[in-house]
C-alpha cells in the first residue's frame, strides 16, 4: 500500500506541472482513499502534507483547492537550494486575517439582496454621487474634510497617482521626492518623462530647509511626499514639519502629491498634507494595503479647482470602473469592515515588527512599529545586490535599495517585507536572512 508521503509527492508533482491547476478542488479525503487504494486516514495525512507545504489550501465547508502559486512561502526544509522562491520578503501583502470569508458573506449578501443590474451598468468616471459620498464619510473618520465632488474613485492608488501626473504635469517638470522614494512612481515619472530632483533626509523626514533652497535655485512644480508612514524608511513626520512643508509649497507655488498608501498604519497621526492644505494637495490611497492586494480600488481627493480636469482624464483613460469591485469596497467603507481590518492589520503588523525586533534587533534595522517592511542597511564592502543574489540562491527575495533611490548612487541597503510569511513563518525567514548575511564575505 502506498504510504501517505508517496500520494502527497505524487499530487505535489501535479500541482507542479499545471495538471492541477490554481484554484482547482481536489477530491475528497474519502474519493482520494478510493483513488489511490490507501486508507481514509493516510489520504488525510497526505492532504495535510500538501497543506503544510503551502500548495493546498482548505476552506471549511466547500473543501480543499489548489493554491494560487504565484507567490507562496513553504516550510525552511524547502529552502535553501530548492528551485523556488520559498520566502517572499519583497511583497507588502495586507497583514489582516484572511478576507476570504468576508468576500463570499458580500457576494451572499449582493446576490440576495442587492441592485444587481446596477451592479452591471456602466459606472460613471469617477464613481457615483453615493459611491463618492461613502467614501467621504469614510475619509472624514481619517481627518480628511472633503466634499464628494472632491473624491474621485480609481483602480488603485496607482491609477490615482497617474492620474495627477497626467492631468498636472507635463514632460519636463521637474518634481521634487525623497531621496528614497516609492517605486512606482520612479516608474509613472519615467512614463511622463519628469524630472525627479531627490531631497536629502534630514532625521524623521525629508530636508525642507534643502527643498526651499532648491525652489529657490530652479523651477519646482509638484512634490510628491509620504508625510505619513513613508515607504521605506517608515517614517512619520511631526505636525510642525508638515506645515513647514505646506508652507514651502506655498511660497512656490507647488503641487503636492500625498500618497497615503501605509497612512492607516500609523493611526492616529497628524493631520495629513491634504487637510493643511487642501487647495494643492492630491491625496491618494487605495485598499490594496488594508484589505486585499488583488482589490484595485483606488481614492483620489483633488483640489477643487482640479475636479473638471481630474474628470476629463478619467473619461480618457478608465471609460468606466468595475461595478462589482466599486460595489464592493464601498459596501465594506461603509459598513465599518474597512476600520476593523485596518485595526487588525495594525495589531497584525506590530505583532511582525516584534518578531522582526527579535530576530534582527541587534542590526542596523530602521523601521514603524507598525510597518509592513523594514529597512536594513548593508555593509558597503558587501554590497547590496551580493547579499540579495546570495538570498536568492538561498529562495529568499528582498528588494534592493536601487529601486527606492532617486539619486546616482544608490546606498547599500535592502528592504524586507513581512506581509507574506506568517507569525510562525517568519522567524525561519529571518534567520536564513541572517545567515545569508553571515555568509557574504566582505
Amino acid at each position: 500500500m502506498r504510504s501517505y508521503q508517496e500520494v502527497a509527492n505524487a499530487l505535489a508533482a501535479q500541482i507542479r506541472n499545471g495538471h492541477l491547476a490554481p484554484g482547482q478542488r481536489l477530491p475528497t479525503h474519502r474519493q482520494l482513499a478510493a483513488h489511490w487504494g490507501i486508507a481514509v486516514a493516510t489520504a488525510t495525512r497526505a492532504m495535510a502534507e500538501l497543506k503544510r507545504i503551502g500548495l493546498v489550501v482548505g476552506e471549511p465547508g466547500r473543501g480543499t483547492f489548489v493554491r494560487d502559486q504565484t507567490v507562496r512561502l513553504v516550510p525552511a526544509e524547502y529552502g535553501p537550494g530548492a528551485d523556488t522562491v520559498w520566502a517572499d520578503l519583497s511583497l507588502t501583502q495586507p497583514l489582516s486575517p484572511p478576507r476570504a470569508r468576508l468576500l463570499r458573506s458580500a457576494l451572499r449578501q449582493l446576490a440576495a439582496a442587492g441592485d444587481l443590474d446596477a451592479v452591471l451598468r456602466q459606472q460613471p468616471p469617477g464613481g457615483r454621487p453615493q459611491d463618492r459620498a461613502v467614501t467621504a464619510a469614510f475619509l472624514a473618520t481619517h481627518r480628511i474634510d472633503a466634499h464628494p465632488d472632491r473624491v474621485f474613485l480609481t483602480g488603485g492608488a496607482q491609477h490615482g497617482l497617474d492620474l495627477v501626473a497626467r492631468t498636472m504635469l507635463a514632460p519636463g517638470d521637474a518634481v521634487a521626492v525623497d531621496a528614497l522614494t516609492y517605486p512606482g512612481f520612479k516608474l509613472i515619472a519615467q512614463t511622463h518623462r519628469l524630472n525627479l530632483i531627490p531631497i536629502p533626509t534630514a532625521g524623521q523626514g525629508p530636508d525642507l530647509t534643502e527643498l526651499a533652497q532648491l525652489c529657490r535655485r530652479r523651477r519646482i512644480r509638484a512634490v510628491y511626499a509620504m508625510p505619513t508612514l513613508h515607504n521605506p524608511l517608515g517614517w512619520v513626520l511631526d505636525h510642525s514639519s508638515r506645515e513647514r512643508l505646506v508652507a514651502v509649497a506655498r511660497d512656490h507655488d507647488l503641487v503636492l502629491i500625498e500618497d497615503a498608501a501605509y497612512a492607516f498604519l500609523a493611526h492616529p497621526a497628524p493631520p495629513p498634507l491634504v487637510t493643511l492644505a487642501p487647495e494643492r494637495t492630491f491625496w491618494v490611497s487605495s485598499l490594496s494595503k488594508s484589505v486585499a492586494a488583488g482589490l484595485r480600488f483606488g481614492i483620489l481627493v483633488t483640489p477643487a479647482p482640479a475636479r473638471p480636469v481630474i474628470a476629463h482624464t478619467l473619461r480618457a483613460n478608465m471609460a468606466s470602473l468595475p461595478g462589482l469591485v466599486t460595489t464592493l469596497a464601498v459596501r465594506w467603507l461603509g459598513d465599518g469592515t474597512v476600520t476593523a481590518l485596518e485595526a487588525a492589520s495594525r495589531r497584525a503588523a506590530e505583532q511582525h515588527q516584534s518578531v522582526l525586533r527579535r530576530q534582527l534587533g541587534d542590526l542596523p534595522v530602521t523601521a514603524h512599529p507598525r510597518s509592513y517592511f523594514a529597512w536594513l542597511p548593508i555593509d558597503p564592502e558587501q554590497r547590496m545586490d551580493r547579499v540579495a543574489a546570495e538570498l536568492s540562491r538561498r529562495g529568499i527575495r528582498v528588494s534592493t535599495a536601487d529601486m527606492f533611490a532617486t539619486t546616482t548612487h544608490a546606498p547599500h541597503a535592502i528592504r524586507i517585507a513581512l506581509g507574506t510569511p506568517t507569525p510562525e513563518q517568519l522567524p525561519a525567514a529571518l534567520a536564513a536572512l541572517r545567515e545569508a548575511l553571515n555568509t557574504v564575505q566582505i
